[in-house]
């Protein structure tokens, strides 16, 4: 019997001692293969260009660092941002995105929101709060959290910016030669509501200020880009798109179907934005709206945010990003072109955040003045914030 009993505790004690391993090395292992920053040489940076890059605000309309097992004030040997890598970038303003749903299968073409999802087996191997383990609301209402310790951890380094007060703070301490980045949230996709539309007061109290419809998958708000068919507003998805525009928040249209996008224009009067995506005449992927559609969404006021991976760029390197910057210029207008990078959201690039210099390079190598330079890299951002933001 005392044998039996050894084998058995010997038994339990391997099956704790795998799951504690699970827990504790599969996150980074995982992400590892996901955030990938490809292997490159340095890229050449001439003296005045990297001065000229540090002249320049920069904003970067979406990054999922917050889903990841990593502290965002650490550098890290893995992703694509965290604080000391957008300083060293010099980014002065970026949008955190909330996932809390993502299906597996995921592609561009067609996914159901019946498949299994992916971000429940992250939550529960991260050990996130159980709360969030059945709950997209409460997903979303713990990335809030992740972010608002960081800012508190930060000796005020990384800042929350929920009010056009806020920003011109930041902006502020920026001109001043402080090394400060602040931090807007965002939710790909508003499933998080739960089909509740109350809940948007309690994203909006979190500090959540940029409203992304759909992800990957077609939700109770309307269709996907990626989703079962070209699907417009629901009705609980124009009471949404009605809320947001009447409250200081940003409207995101990427991810969504294109008769969403269309569904949204003749509803509303705001400056629209399509955060991370690329020039569909340029790289031609299901994954970039058609060019008429993204010449509607400018002409709000609006802004359409280049991402940084080959799959909206055909080319993601510093040389080819700029060239998908230069024609979404040439489509546009400079005042209607951002940066969107998407990093850390599951994507593969050529650089990460503290090579950014390297990006505005590429910008006067293509031939973009430092006046377009400084509208793409964020002074647009700011204009579109500043309407927003009450």
């Amino acid at each position: 019997m005392r044998v039996i009993k050894w084998i058995l505790g010997l038994a339990l004690a391997a099956v704790l001692l795998g799951l504690a391993g699970f827990l504790i090395f599969a996150p980074g292992i995982a992400e590892r293969r996901m955030n990938v920053v490809k292997t490159h040489e340095s890229y050449p940076v001439s003296s005045e260009a990297a001065a000229f890059h540090d002249s320049l605000v920069v904003g970067d309309w979406h990054a999922d660092t917050l889903l990841w097992k990593r502290d965002p004030l650490k550098k890290s040997d893995r992703g694509h941002v965290d604080l000391p890598r957008l300083i060293e970038g010099n980014v002065t303003l970026q949008v955190f995105t909330a996932v809390t749903k993502s299906p597996s299968g995921l592609n561009y073409e067609e996914n159901s929101a019946e498949a299994f999802d992916n971000i429940t087996l992250l939550a529960v191997g991260q050990l996130w709060p159980p709360r969030t383990w059945t709950s997209l609301l409460e997903r979303a209402l713990f990335q809030a959290e992740r972010l608002r310790d960081a800012v508190a951890r930060s000796n005020g380094r990384l800042r929350l910016i929920r009010t056009e007060g806020d920003l011109d703070a930041v902006l502020a301490l920026d001109a001043s030669g402080e090394n400060v980045v602040g931090g807007i949230l965002g939710i790909e996709g508003a499933h998080p509501l739960e089909g509740d539309i109350a809940n948007l007061d309690r994203l909006e109290a979190a500090g959540y200020r940029l409203v992304g419809l759909q992800h990957f998958f077609d939700n109770e708000l309307g269709g996907s880009l990626h989703g079962a068919g070209n699907h417009g507003l629901t009705d609980f998805g124009r009471q949404v798109v009605a809320e947001v525009a009447a409250r200081g928040m940003v409207l995101d249209l990427a991810h969504s179907s294109a008769q969403v996008a269309r569904d949204v224009l003749d509803m509303t009067d705001i400056p629209l934005i399509v955060s991370h995506t690329g020039v569909f005449s340029h790289c031609e992927t299901t994954r970039n709206f058609p060019d008429d559609l993204m010449v509607d969404i400018a002409e709000t006021g609006g802004l359409i945010g280049i991402g940084y991976w080959e799959d909206v760029t055909c080319d993601d390197s510093p040389a080819g990003v700029a060239q998908t910057i230069k024609a979404a210029v040439e489509l546009l207008g400079d005042d209607h072109v951002a940066l969107g990078s998407d990093y850390d959201g599951t994507v593969t690039t050529a650089f990460d955040t503290a090579e950014l210099a390297s990006l505005t390079q590429a910008m006067l190598d293509v031939g973009l003045t430092e006046a377009q330079i400084r509208k793409v890299s964020g002074e647009n951002m700011i204009r579109v914030l500043r309407d927003r933001l009450n």
